[in-house]
This record gives structure tokens, C-alpha cells and sequence, in this order.
């Protein structure tokens, strides 16, 4: 607390380095937190990409995010964020397994690459492997595609990960998720050009989610020609906006004039 007083005092700023536990909480004493004014995180990405998240701030929103990148001159801010997470491919097209969607952080909108493996399980019983994407939401993904598009993963193991090493918690990416795990179980790839995003009910419905106008115009904005989203959306951009009543239509969609691979 004297510290803090003096901090008020003096028009200084004054920052405190310690531990974190293997449940990602700040080590020690609950004070420290609420001494504070902002409690931040460094978290440090597959690719070598560090993120910068508030985890508490007393005074504004904790919903920004800053992405920097370590270099031999140390950390520097990542400036087309929009595109860090998306694998560079010569060819321009994708392997079966891929999607494309936007989502919010803060005041950024990111597209990111959602990738799905779903392959025979040799141990008798599904198992799933995902820890970008919680393993609760592709068992709930993979359930809704077998009731609702005739997609059985039941004998199959389930990876899941996503490009730039990202963890994704919005509702948002269910629509990509599922067409991802279509397009690897049944080896056919989505076109490149095509981005999606909505959340799906347990009745298989694609429901709306909120910034869709801001989705869809960065995804527009990135030469995404094609757009499935739900009912209702307000299209934003040049981009051809696909309005997808339940996941049926949707896969119907994206798939249209697709082939499998060789």
C-alpha cells in the first residue's frame, strides 16, 4: 500500500514481476492483485509470438490484446496482426482439414486457421486432441455433424489446432470447426477464398453472433470471396455472403462443385 501511495504521489509507475502457477494464477498472495491497478500476462505462442492480455484492470476494459514478436532486437510489435495467423501457401490451395474465420480481441479482428484431423482411432474408442479449441466444444461440434449432416466421427480420433497457436473461446468458430472436421473426414478441401463463422445450436442450427458486420468486412477487406454466415446477417464488403439456415446447408455451401483430393 505505501508503495502505491507513493506511485499516486510522485506521477510514477511502478510494475511488479513475479510467478504464475501451473493453473496460469498469479503466485503468492491474493493482495498483490488487488494492490494493483492492471494485472498482465505474457503468453508465449507456438510460433514464437507473444501475447499481451490484461487479465484485470481496475479502471478500463480488458478486452485489447497486444501481439509482439521476438526478434534479435527483442520484442517488436507485430504490425499486420490480421494476417500473422494464416499459413503462407504457395500453390493457394488448402488440404483437406482447413477453415478459415474471423474473431474479436478487443478492438482487433483476426482471421485465423482452424485445422481438424480426424483419423481411424487404433485404440478401440474415440479420443480427442485440442488444446486451442476446449475439447468440451469439438465434442459438442462432432455430436451436432452426426445428428444434423450424417457425419459419423464416432470411430474416429479428433486433433484439432489452430495456425499461430491462438486458443480460441468464442462461440463464433463453431461453423468453421465443423466444416474443417467435414473436410478432413471426407478428404475434401474447402476453397481457399471461403471463410465462415456462426455458432451452432444443439439442433444444428447457425445461430448469429455479435461484430458480424466488422467479421465480414475484414474478411472482405482480405479477399475472401465468400462468406457463410447465419440468417440475418448484414453483409458488409464486396465479399458474396452466404446465409446458412442449420449446419446441413451450410456444409452444402461450402462444398458445392468441391473435389476430393488426389
Amino acid at each position: 500500500m505505501e508503495l502505491s501511495l507513493r506511485a499516486k504521489k510522485c506521477g510514477s509507475a511502478i510494475f511488479f514481476v513475479g510467478h504464475v502457477t501451473k493453473e496460469g494464477t498469479i503466485a503468492g498472495p491474493k493482495i498483490v492483485e488487488h494492490m494493483v491497478d492492471t494485472v498482465l500476462y505474457f503468453e508465449n505462442a507456438e510460433s514464437g509470438m507473444r501475447m499481451l492480455r490484461a487479465a484485470k484492470s481496475r479502471f478500463g476494459s480488458v478486452d485489447e490484446i497486444g501481439l509482439f514478436e521476438m526478434t534479435e532486437k527483442g520484442l517488436l510489435c507485430v504490425k499486420d496482426a490480421s494476417r500473422y495467423f494464416l499459413s503462407a501457401r504457395s500453390d493457394g490451395d488448402l488440404p483437406s482439414g482447413i477453415a478459415f474465420t474471423p474473431v474479436i480481441e478487443g478492438s482487433r479482428t483476426f482471421v485465423v486457421e482452424v485445422q481438424a484431423l480426424a483419423v481411424p482411432a487404433r485404440s478401440g474408442y474415440q479420443r480427442i486432441y485440442s488444446d486451442k479449441v476446449d475439447m468440451g466444444r469439438v465434442n459438442r461440434i462432432a455430436a451436432i455433424l452426426e445428428r444434423h449432416a450424417g457425419l459419423d466421427l464416432s470411430q474416429d480420433d479428433i486433433y484439432v489446432n489452430v495456425a499461430g497457436g491462438m486458443k480460441l473461446k468464442e462461440g463464433s468458430v463453431d461453423l468453421a470447426l465443423a466444416l474443417a472436421l467435414y473436410s478432413s473426414k471426407t478428404d475434401t478441401p474447402l476453397p481457399s477464398t471461403l471463410a465462415s463463422f456462426g455458432e451452432l445450436s444443439l439442433a444444428g442450427e447457425v445461430r448469429p453472433v455479435t461484430f458480424s458486420s466488422r467479421r465480414v468486412k475484414t474478411l472482405s477487406d482480405m479477399g475472401f470471396s465468400k462468406i457463410i454466415v447465419s440468417q440475418g446477417t448484414e453483409n458488409e464488403g464486396s465479399a458474396d455472403t452466404v446465409k446458412a439456415k442449420d449446419i446441413r446447408s451450410a456444409v452444402i455451401a461450402a462444398f458445392k462443385g468441391a473435389k476430393k483430393s488426389k
